[in-house]
């Protein structure tokens, strides 16, 4: 018989029961029952759906699991997915995974137990295997190792779990979901020249004059740090906020802005101050357009609580000093920087309502396993925050840079962009992008920018290939 250790709790199965409210539109009871078994049930209503319960697998804070993979269409089930669906955690299965039983169904598969342990980011806690940054990377991860790194795997579980709902309750009504993008932009830098000090300035005009012959950004640039006093300078080639907005808006959509709030580490945070008037002129305009501002945490203040909870205080202190109210707040760590759970609690602490940090920096995909937010959950206190989590699917120098995949800007980099949409429009979810205003500098940037940020392309598969 399996151990059961630690996601089978009260306090882990009433948030999960949260979950299955958010994804299905519908109250499930869960219940641990006879023969280390997990029941799916409605009060008053007959049916059941048991799962099995393999607890000690999924509290386990590594990457070693095993990894079966399940061919529904051989059992008459389909998947969001061509292919066979892996399973992470399970070495093997016995056929059929899905049986009927005398009360509903019986599901061979812990798919709870897989949506606590990659939800909750159990993989990570306490890991040493980090990058130069202390981030726990994407080729570290059990998904990547298996490759199903680029699925939405709890949600493909889901889809799966969803059938097997509707043939135990057929006159149930599951909710529906739209396929959306959810686009953000991290402002490290928000003026090339406008905030950098004039020894930096000089260093950067010999630069353009001298090594890259570059006659016009050398006479740009004094100009541009003079003109930055009370608003951005039109002509500085970061200041492309407008473009973004003007984008968004053709297209029905809102934009968040994350602005950094202080200085951990001043060779790596931002070489400007939330207080200086052409800031505070930036961040009205954005509020003016309807579009979002949130936090951007400082580079070293992923370890410490209290000082996510002052940068996010200075935020909301400008913000009211500048009439600036939105009905929530949120934002991304900077540079990606993790530590779970104390990142965490940090973002809870400082009263944040969702935090949008949970993709990974060397590999794009689905570090939790999902596009949906959910309610974030700490696998060491074993409780339920008053935080939501918006998981990242793509960082636009993840795809671009050599640093990284190095997919440049061409075919290949829309490819791999469409490719993820592809995946969260199969589960009806919400493709997040992060896309730094920097980044938005030249034409080749601009248009992929566009294409990838587009609500409608072609890859997305059609919805007969669902059930």
């Amino acid at each position: 018989m399996r151990e059961l250790t630690v996601w089978h709790t009260s306090t882990v199965l009433s948030w999960l029961q949260i979950l299955l409210l958010e994804r299905f539109g519908q109250r499930f009871l869960l219940r641990v029952g006879s023969g280390c078994t997990l029941e799916v049930s409605r009060q008053e209503e007959p049916g059941t759906i048991t799962l099995v319960l393999d607890g000690a697998t999924f509290a386990r804070a590594d990457s070693d699991l095993p990894c079966a993979h399940w061919d529904g269409r051989v059992e008459g089930w389909s998947t969001v997915a061509a292919g066979k669906l892996p399973a992470p955690g399970a070495a093997s299965f016995g056929a059929p995974l899905i049986r009927a039983t005398g009360y509903g169904y019986h599901i061979g598969y812990d798919i709870l137990g897989l949506a606590y342990w990659m939800l909750s980011r159990q993989e990570e806690v306490g890991r040493t295997d980090l990058d130069s940054h202390g981030r726990f990377p994407a080729v570290s991860s059990h998904a990547f190792k298996h490759g199903y790194l680029e699925r939405p795997i709890v949600d493909e579980w889901f889809h799966v779990l969803g059938l097997v709902m509707r043939r135990v309750w057929p006159e149930l009504e599951l909710s529906k979901h739209v396929f959306s993008i959810r686009l953000s932009h991290d402002v490290d830098t928000p003026s090339l020249y406008g905030f950098k000090p004039w020894s930096m300035i000089g260093r950067m005009m010999a630069g353009d004059l001298l090594k890259r012959h570059d006659i016009r950004s050398c006479m740009k640039a004094p100009v541009i740090k003079l003109g930055t006093r009370s608003v951005l300078h039109a002509a500085d080639p970061y200041n492309t906020f407008d473009w973004i907005m003007d984008h968004a808006e053709t297209r029905n959509l809102r934009n968040a802005f994350y602005f950094i709030c202080g200085r951990t580490e001043p060779l790596r945070d931002a070489d400007y101050e939330l207080e200086h008037p052409a800031i505070r002129q930036l961040m009205r305009r954005i509020h003016a357009r309807g579009h979002e501002i949130g936090l951007h945490p400082s580079y070293n203040s992923y370890r410490d609580a209290r000082v996510i909870s002052g940068e996010a205080e200075r935020l909301r202190r400008i913000a009211r000093e500048e009439g600036i109210s939105q009905p929530q707040w949120g934002g991304r760590m900077h540079y990606l920087r993790w530590q779970q759970p104390v990142t965490l609690r940090g973002w809870a602490e400082a009263g944040m309502d969702y935090d949008s940090t949970l993709g990974y920096a060397d590999r794009p995909g689905f570090r939790c396993g999902s596009c949906f937010e959910y309610p974030a959950f700490d696998p060491v206190a074993g409780e339920m925050l008053a935080l939501r989590i918006r998981p990242l699917i793509a960082m636009e120098c993840t795809v671009i840079e050599p640093m990284y995949l190095g997919l440049g800007l061409g075919e290949r980099a829309r490819d791999k962009f469409n490719e993820l949409k592809s995946a969260c429009a199969r589960v009806d979810g919400c493709f997040t992008l992060l896309w730094h205003n920097s980044s938005l500098n030249a034409s080749a940037l601009r248009d992929l920018y566009t294409t990838v940020a587009d609500t409608d392309f072609s890859d997305r598969v059609p919805d007969s290939t669902r059930s």
